[in-house]
């Protein structure tokens, strides 16, 4: 990954949720492109606490940032005092990656205040430092609109999606009253990739079912899965698009998939291909009442203002993901 004419040498960036799988793979970036820039990260990492569905409460592991040569601080994005220590740096760029984001927490208070209460400080944090805001929204704001998933049309079913439509609305009025700030929403499709492995059981498919069929079981997906669609996006897009909008000074909201539609039966065959199986695909009832059911991208905007451009379709993604699934097949999750 070189986008040519970013240079973010001598610059001081902040990436919030550093640990974890986006953040971490930004900071790798800007650390293997730009040598002499001030790399921060902010984190508070894993911990023992479980949510009210039983997943883990943070994400963020410090094997994702093994070989990382910048400055890390362990800090939660709900504590005022952790957030006091960011206020002795200035930053020229802000990568906010930092929520809860389990689509399958419905505590609405806990995950409110979490994504949408922060956000308010690192509004004013990027006014104060006269920074460049990249945050990550979502395409859990459009819930199980039909395809292609546009800008402007909303509809979240989860308190997940709703915290992240509310963000984009917050960011949009401060746009407005902050025109010299260039600020960036983001609605990230499906991502996989390297250093999704901490994600557990939040994973993407891809990882999940790669395990799966490693361990020597028959892959195992929801009935009619064929007619199951999403828009995958590999890690390496995600990061591009995060970088182009550095560079950019058309504000806003974006989506970041691949603006293509692949079935679910679609991931699980191209795995068998790649890991050379040949098993039967077992199929059970889809447990989830508020599930999206085809999800694609209108990505038009993106390229239009942003410069992005996806470089992976989901066989190129997954081909280049299979060294790092092998790598932390039964890999424990410590």
């Amino acid at each position: 990954m070189d986008f040519q004419n970013i240079n973010f040498d001598k610059k001081t960036i902040l990436i919030t949720g550093g640990a974890g799988f986006i953040g971490s793979s930004l900071a790798f970036y800007f650390q293997n492109h730009s040598q002499n820039a001030r790399i921060v990260i902010f984190d508070c990492f894993r911990n023992e606490n479980t949510l009210s569905n039983g997943n883990l409460s943070s994400f963020g592991h410090y094997k994702n940032l093994i070989g990382f040569d910048g400055e890390i601080i362990c800090g939660n994005i709900n504590n005022p005092q952790d957030l006091e220590i960011l206020n002795s740096y200035k930053f020229d760029y802000i990568f906010h990656q930092a929520a809860i984001s389990d689509t399958r927490v419905y505590d609405q208070e806990l995950v409110t205040k979490t994504n949408i209460n922060s956000f308010y400080w690192f509004l004013e944090k990027t006014k104060q430092d006269k920074a460049t805001m990249v945050y990550a929204s979502s395409a859990a704001t459009y819930g199980n609109l039909p395809p292609p998933q546009k800008i402007g049309f909303e509809d979240p079913e989860n308190p997940y999606g709703y915290s992240k439509y509310v963000m984009d609305k917050v960011a949009i009025r401060f746009i407005k009253t902050n025109s010299d700030l260039n600020i960036f929403g983001l609605r990230f499709f499906n991502v996989y990739g390297p250093n999704e492995y901490y994600k557990n059981k939040t994973s993407s498919m891809v990882i999940q079912l790669g395990h799966q069929i490693m361990s020597g079981a028959n892959p195992r997906l929801f009935e009619n899965s064929a007619n199951y669609f999403r828009d995958f996006v590999y890690i390496e897009d995600v990061i591009q698009a995060n970088i182009k909008a550095c560079l950019s000074i058309n504000s806003g909201i974006y989506n970041v998939g691949s603006g293509v539609s692949r079935s679910f039966q679609d991931v699980a065959d191209i795995l068998q291909k790649e890991l050379g199986t040949s098993y039967k695909t077992e199929y059970f009832k889809n447990p989830y009442f508020d599930y999206q059911s085809d999800t694609r991208a209108d990505i038009s905007l993106t390229k239009s203002s942003l410069g992005y451009k996806p470089e992976f379709s989901l066989e190129t993604g997954i081909k280049k993901y299979i060294p790092y699934i092998k790598k932390t097949f039964e890999l424990p999750f410590e």
